[in-house]
């Protein structure tokens, strides 16, 4: 360790720095908050369009600056081609003078930042060109403790010198299921492979995902952890009594408490949405399905029946409402209200939004693949993702029957507690401990 008693984290910053958040921005701010709550000292990497200057306070401003200078096209071409060579982060300590955007979670709770002016895309670039990984050396400061971890919250082409470097690889998707993706196979499979030989240690979301990387990369069993997820929703929300909730799910959706079913998550191939819209119509059910999601990739046949159908005017007013972003406090309001959350994924990593939505009361409808019966457990109506007819029942039987909603409700809550911060904080001691770091 360096210049501090406590061990020191940092973790990337790529996705946290996007502006409307993504599944893994979700998984850094967690990681980090539980990496607080057991005594850890945390920092942040981010890649910012400006370059380094001299006055910290500009630095600390090109961290959430909306303005992106435009890079000439022959020094990001000399960046690629040098980035094998390696990069420097400077550290930026954070202070009270900079507002940061509150959609996108605020600013994160850590000791310090790094900066490494456009890193990821240049690792990225330089990846493709040369196969190989671009190294990260983090300089000296009087005052901000070089970290004892690198945590990549996701595979990318980086690694940082004289520290443990873990990788969090969340799934294998574009391997298993290479329709749903347009990922570059041949890359994900050359990345995920050099991640296999040059890391420290390999952090997994679920037993399904850490078999896939066992068996697909040919990692050694001990290399790989699986930490599963937590659930992080502030108690401010929390403490919204329920009657609250129900106001405000009436007024800003017009519909009523327990009235509607929902969908919340990333319009994509995986997510199953055509075969959830297909079997909300073949139910006939009266409550209304919501869906929250904006559109990601290869979504026209997964939104097509959908809005094939909201072409009929009572159905777009009564039946399929579509919302494409929802900040995060109106969307724990819209699962605390849903009758049940519907979430018969093709295949996932983890699945948060089962968990979410579990930890809050609502009963869940997921399906049998990968992941989700891990983190459903007994606790929600199972379907396998193809059977659409299956999928109808469960609609019709959880619109109908309000004992089984009770029940499901409890349950959930019931497997949600095994995702508790603490059984979290648990299995992140013993990733870092497999690092030689406690």
């Amino acid at each position: 360790m360096t210049g501090s008693s406590k061990t020191t984290v940092c973790i990337d910053g790529m996705n946290l720095a996007l502006k409307k958040g993504s599944g893994i921005a979700t998984y850094g701010r967690n990681l980090l908050s539980n990496l607080n709550a057991m005594g850890m000292e945390t920092q942040v990497l981010y890649g910012p369009a400006a370059t380094f200057n001299r006055r910290e306070l500009l630095n600390e401003i090109a961290l959430t600056d909306a303005y992106s200078p435009n890079v000439r096209p022959w020094r990001r071409a000399w960046e690629h081609h040098t980035g094998r060579f390696g990069r420097p982060a400077r550290a930026v300590a954070p202070t009270d003078e900079i507002i940061w955007p509150a959609r996108g979670g605020g600013r994160p709770p850590v000791s310090a930042f790094w900066s490494s002016p456009r890193i990821y895309g240049l690792a990225g670039g330089a990846f493709g060109q040369s196969k190989v990984f671009t190294p990260v050396g983090f300089r000296g400061h009087p005052t901000v403790s070089r970290p004892d971890v690198m945590h990549w919250t996701t595979a990318m082409p980086l690694r940082a010198r004289g520290m443990a470097n873990v990788y969090t690889i969340h799934d294998m998707i574009p391997l298993r299921l290479p329709h749903t993706t347009l990922d570059n196979k041949r890359m994900f499979l050359r990345l995920c492979r050099k991640i296999a030989k040059k890391a420290d240690h390999i952090a997994v979301v679920s037993e399904a995902t850490r078999q896939d990387v066992i068996r697909l990369l040919g990692v050694p069993e001990h290399r790989v952890t699986n930490t599963y997820q937590s659930v992080g929703i502030p108690p401010r929300l929390l403490a919204k009594d329920d009657t609250e909730v129900a106001a405000t799910i009436e007024n800003v959706f017009k519909v009523p408490w327990k009235g509607y079913f929902l969908y919340f998550g990333a319009i994509e191939p995986k997510k199953n949405l055509a075969r959830i819209v297909e079997a909300y119509l073949a139910s006939g059910v009266s409550q209304p399905l919501i869906v929250v999601g904006g559109r990601a990739w290869l979504d026209e046949e997964e939104t097509a029946l959908m809005h094939q159908a909201r072409r009929d005017k009572a159905v777009r007013k009564k039946k399929l409402l579509l919302w494409d972003f929802l900040p995060f406090s109106l969307l724990v309001d819209l699962i605390r209200g849903a009758r049940g959350t519907v979430f018969p994924s093709l295949y996932e990593g983890f699945g948060l939004p089962v968990l979410e939505s579990m930890s809050l009361g609502t009963p869940v409808i997921t399906s049998t693949a990968a992941s989700l019966p891990e983190v459903a457990g007994d606790a929600a109506l199972m379907v396998d993702p193809y059977d659409v007819t299956g999928l109808t029942r469960h609609f019709r039987a959880l619109a109908a029957d309000d004992d089984l909603a009770a029940d499901l409700s409890a349950r959930g809550r019931i497997q949600a507690a095994k995702f508790t911060p603490e059984a979290y904080q648990a299995r992140l001691a013993d990733l870092y401990g497999r690092v030689g770091v406690r």
